[in-house]
């Protein structure tokens, strides 16, 4: 089951089907990921024992429904086909990251794959076609093929594994501490190949949030402030963040309109895949999308997924245990790398309409499947029910919606 997932995520990242001649029609993923799926079935590795694996399910059921109550009802299998794949993929990456040298394995596998795609934006930015036959996109951005042509995606995907390059060169004996954090410096320059604003600004996230837990948040802060203003120097385009110029008034014009697309259906929303139906720009932020197209019954599941992740992670680095071993902390380094890789995913995806991408729910399976196997390990970290917690999210959406709403028409009125 597990090498078969990572074989799954190979081919999502690397994407070899998608430029190479031989593979072109081949539907490798979908037989990958089903080969997967039957081994799961016949595993006793499967796990349930995270909220994830119910309100992941429930929210797939919402995209279904979203498609009916808009008139739609062919968009409920469209979403299943879809959506399903992201869906599987959760679950039987999660039931293969339950031990700790199973994680380390899946981050090696990203790690090395996002490199991979770093190389390929370095040759492109060199000779201005990558090997793929990728030409190098708009401002000299770099891009790949599939899932990652928008250099904005590969700039997500640099700063997701960024962490998880820095924990796999600490725990290395030189040689690799060298490989590792040459993959790191790579990644980092991919980066700013990309020139991706909401890339860069994630990796300030990444590093403050590193800082903040080992110098607390007033250093975090400072040298924040002075590595945001040493990017305006390295990026043409971060010299542009301002909410009145182009590309930023467009895209919290488009906030505002998720918003009030929100409020004309709230409890559905207007269908998922339909926000351009309603407006020109998509959302360019995740939480505006799952808000505009799956209202408020969407949003309260998506919002919970994702908050049970970061929420496991915090919980493993307050944990005290009776007696500090080697292994809790190796625990506590391996949930700081996962908790900075969501940093790093979800800062930058506030900025982009991935919603639904399914490196996210890839991510989000190791979290998950991680924590199940930490409580396994250390029985003594809290158990997640929705049964007994799920009513903390109605008002987590509810403020979150109201922060959403106010921080778009402030931004709108700056712009004009």
């Amino acid at each position: 089951m597990f090498p078969l997932i990572l074989l799954y995520v190979v081919l999502t990242i690397v994407r070899p089907q998608d430029y190479l001649p031989g593979l072109t029609g081949v539907p490798l993923l979908p037989a990958v990921l089903g080969l997967a799926f039957l081994s799961w079935l016949f595993s006793s590795a499967k796990t349930y024992a995270a909220p994830q694996f119910l309100l992941l399910p429930a929210f797939l059921v919402t995209l279904m429904i979203s498609q009916v109550t808009n008139g739609w009802s062919g968009g409920a299998l469209d979403e299943l086909e879809r959506f399903g794949p992201a869906v599987i993929a959760f679950f039987v990456f999660a039931a293969g990251c339950t031990t700790q040298r199973h994680v380390v394995t899946a981050m090696k596998v990203f790690v090395l794959c996002a490199v991979l795609l770093a190389l390929h934006g370095v040759g492109q930015a060199q000779t201005g076609v990558g090997w793929t036959g990728t030409p190098l996109g708009d401002e000299g951005r770099i891009q790949y093929v599939g899932i990652f042509n928008d250099p904005n995606d590969l700039g997500l995907l640099f700063v997701a594994t960024l962490p998880m390059a820095c924990f796999l060169a600490n725990r290395s004996h030189f040689i690799g501490k060298l490989l590792w954090y040459a993959g790191a410096a790579l990644l980092l320059y991919g980066v700013y190949l990309t020139n991706s604003r909401g890339a860069l600004l994630a990796v300030l996230v990444v590093a403050g949030g590193y800082i903040w837990y080992r110098r607390g948040l007033f250093t975090a802060a400072s040298l924040g402030a002075v590595g945001l203003v040493a990017m305006q120097f390295l990026s043409s385009r971060m010299q542009e963040l301002d909410a009145g110029e182009e590309s930023a008034n467009g895209r919290v014009e488009a906030w505002y309109e998720g918003m009030h697309m929100f409020l004309s259906n709230p409890v559905f929303g207007v269908g998922a895949g339909n926000f351009t139906d309603y407006n020109e720009l998509t959302a360019h932020n995740s939480f505006v999308l799952v808000l505009a197209e799956t209202g408020f019954v969407g949003y309260f599941l998506w919002l919970a997924f994702v908050g049970y992740s970061f929420w496991m992670m915090l919980s493993v680095l307050r944990y005290q245990p009776p007696v500090s071993t080697l292994e809790t902390q190796t625990e506590k380094r391996m949930a700081l790398t996962l908790l900075l890789s969501l940093c790093g995913l979800f800062s930058a995806a506030f900025f982009l309409s991935r919603s639904y991408m399914i490196v996210l729910y890839l991510i989000a399976a190791m979290v998950t499947g991680y924590y199940v196997g930490a409580r396994q390990r250390e029985p003594a970290l809290p158990a997640f029910s929705l049964a007994e917690g799920w009513w903390r999210w109605v008002p987590a959406s509810m403020g979150s919606i109201t922060a959403l709403y106010v921080l778009a028409a402030i931004l709108l009125r700056t712009a004009k």
